[in-house]
């Protein structure tokens, strides 16, 4: 019983605080949706860097991105962006949360947490991304750490370099 009601507290707070930050997002104050989507279609890779004030292949950036459980919500988060689908960016969340799955590479740590903490690329989850809705550049990732973030997203998606 109280496995229960602990499943549901923590869904009642993720379902509330998913509402709040729906309405009042950090980077995107009076959106009611996440401006990342999901499955973008073919991406062509790159990376060309430049830390510059624009988003670009393969820099870390902060974005607005979907929950998986529901994908009308979400909240702030790190995205490495891996190359353009179309007109928009394509990218791959962060977490700082290792799950010790296949679909999570290690991508160490970098200026997007400023807690300093590693971080981990979910390549099965592959985001379009408006370069409009990206809230700031957090730092630029290795060639080394790109290069295996792409290999992990092509298990998973279609993918072609440049």
């Amino acid at each position: 019983m109280s496995s229960a009601i602990g499943r549901f507290g923590a869904s009642l707070r993720r379902a509330l605080s998913g509402r709040m930050m729906s309405r009042t997002g950090p980077s995107n104050p009076g959106l009611a949706s996440p401006t990342a989507r999901r499955e973008p279609g073919r991406v062509t890779i790159e990376y060309s860097p430049d830390m510059d004030g624009d988003a670009d292949p393969g820099e870390v950036v902060w974005t607005w991105v979907p929950y998986e459980d529901d994908p009308s919500q979400g909240k702030d988060r790190p995205v490495v962006i891996i190359g353009r689908a179309g007109g928009a960016l394509a990218g791959v969340p962060l977490t700082s949360k290792n799950h010790h799955r296949g679909d999570e590479v290690a991508v160490g740590t970098g200026g997007w947490d400023r807690s300093g903490r590693p971080s981990f690329a979910k390549v099965d989850q592959l985001l379009t991304i408006d370069a409009k809705a990206v809230r700031r550049e957090g730092s630029v990732l290795s060639r080394s750490h790109f290069d295996d973030v792409v290999a992990g997203v092509a298990r998973y998606h279609d993918v072609r370099g440049r």
